[in-house]
């Protein structure tokens, strides 16, 4: 058996785990980190260095392991198992780097426990499409007959995520063709957050060595079935859920019900985030059951925050589980940056003391002059970002260059194809 390695692994701002190698042993009983370069924060999803990227050639890092996020993937051959830890890039003397999204993640984090006390708890929701290399039969839309098809990957998906405590609750066959969907239990927010990186390199792991490959692409084709990843949020005080009030619309608190109100204030600036890629907001329109509108609705599919089911089957207590779902995000951004400005708008939104109104029980129409709309493509979203204020002023100047410069690189990328094309490029990075 060869030398245990360890992978040392940063997740960028196009959504994709990079990162370098040392011997376990190294990392584990030696306390060692690897380098780092600045500019690598500036990659593209296609591989291409943002040419305007704030960093230049100048500037050194580290990744320094966090060794409480371990997960061990299966050996190849005569390899031993890979151990695989989340980094945060930091300078090299240890300090912080202001343009590290997990670092910003904890901070935003922290910032929401520090001016309100509240813990933020979380769960990624990820759908993805299930290609093999050789054709595979189409199963129907949650049937038995697609569960069955993606054995043994799906089992030993489950398995691998048991193991590696990500506690997956769900492993399903979904609507679209092959298309399916795994949840894990909710946790804390940058818990979660890190769950989502690594849940996603398990899921694409499990199928490279079973001959198939997961794509968590938006989209695979413009008309598919969509591949969303719905992060559900609920409130935490002293150790207690707070988000559940049965006596106020909607069953949410009034600190829940700022904090949405705080999510749909800067909705179109959020999306620049968590909905990035040139194909993002073809997912986000009317009718596809993926939100297309800023609103807030009671278990409304089309709605921007979803309140989720009150849960009391053989008597659970629904304040225990009860949640906001938000469901404009996509596997093409960061989680760290997902949850990050998450709780930025909630932290907003609950120092405003603005509740959300109204909260829709009903379906709703487009042509309702009152339901405004997502931003329907990346430039407008991004528009959206330069408008806020607010939003801006949560980056450094450098990580929001870097993060503006790889929109403007991956659009001139993407220049003259059609969106069928531009699917097809995202689907094979995803």
């Amino acid at each position: 058996m060869s030398t245990p390695l360890a992978f040392i692994a940063t997740c960028d701002l196009v959504g994709l785990v990079r990162g370098r190698s040392l011997s376990r042993d190294a990392v584990v009983n030696h306390g060692k980190s690897v380098g780092w370069v600045p500019a690598d924060l500036s990659l593209n999803a296609f591989g291409g260095i943002d040419d305007d990227n704030p960093f230049g050639s100048v500037g050194d890092l580290r990744l320094l392991p966090d060794l409480s996020t371990e997960i061990t993937l299966p050996s190849i051959g005569a390899a031993a198992p890979l151990s695989i830890f989340l980094a945060n890039q930091v300078l090299p003397d240890g300090s912080p780097w202001s343009s590290c999204p997990r670092t910003h993640a904890q901070e935003s984090i922290a910032q929401l426990k520090a001016v309100h006390g509240i813990d933020l708890v979380a769960s990624f929701e990820h759908e993805f499409a299930l290609i093999s290399l050789t054709p595979i039969p189409e199963g129907s839309a949650f049937g038995l007959d697609s569960f069955r098809i993606a054995e043994p990957f799906g089992s030993e998906l489950v398995s691998l995520l048991e193991s590696n405590g990500l506690e997956p609750e769900n492993w399903l066959a979904e609507y679209g063709a092959n298309q399916f969907e795994i949840t894990v239990k909710p946790s804390p927010a940058m818990i979660a957050a890190d769950r989502a990186v690594l849940l996603r390199e398990i899921v694409r792991d499990t199928a490279r060595r079973h001959g198939l490959r997961a794509s968590f692409v938006p989209l695979v084709s413009p008309t598919a079935v969509g591949n969303g990843v719905h992060v559900h949020l609920s409130l935490s005080k002293n150790g207690l859920p707070i988000t559940f009030d049965p006596t106020q619309p909607g069953n949410l608190s009034e600190l829940a019900s700022f904090a949405a109100a705080g999510i749909l204030a800067h909705a179109g600036a959020l999306q620049a985030w968590t909905a990035s890629s040139q194909i993002s907001a073809l997912r986000l329109q009317p009718h596809r059951w993926s939100s297309a509108g800023i609103f807030a609705a009671v278990q409304d599919r089309e709605a921007l925050l979803r309140i989720c089911p009150l849960t009391t089957l053989n008597g659970a207590d629904p304040a225990a589980s009860f949640n906001l779902e938000y469901r404009a995000a996509d596997a093409t951004s960061n989680p760290w940056l997902v949850i990050s400005v998450l709780a930025r708008a909630i932290t907003a939104g609950i120092t405003a003391g603005k509740r959300v109104d109204p909260i829709h029980t009903e379906p709703i129409s487009y042509e309702d002059p009152s339901i405004k709309r997502l931003p329907e493509s990346i430039t407008k979203a991004i528009e959206s970002l330069k408008s806020d204020p607010e939003v801006l002023s949560w980056f450094s100047e450098e990580l929001l260059a870097a993060h503006l410069g790889i929109r403007t690189s991956e659009e001139i990328e993407l220049s003259g194809l059609t969106d069928e094309e531009k699917c097809e490029r995202y689907s094979r990075v995803y």
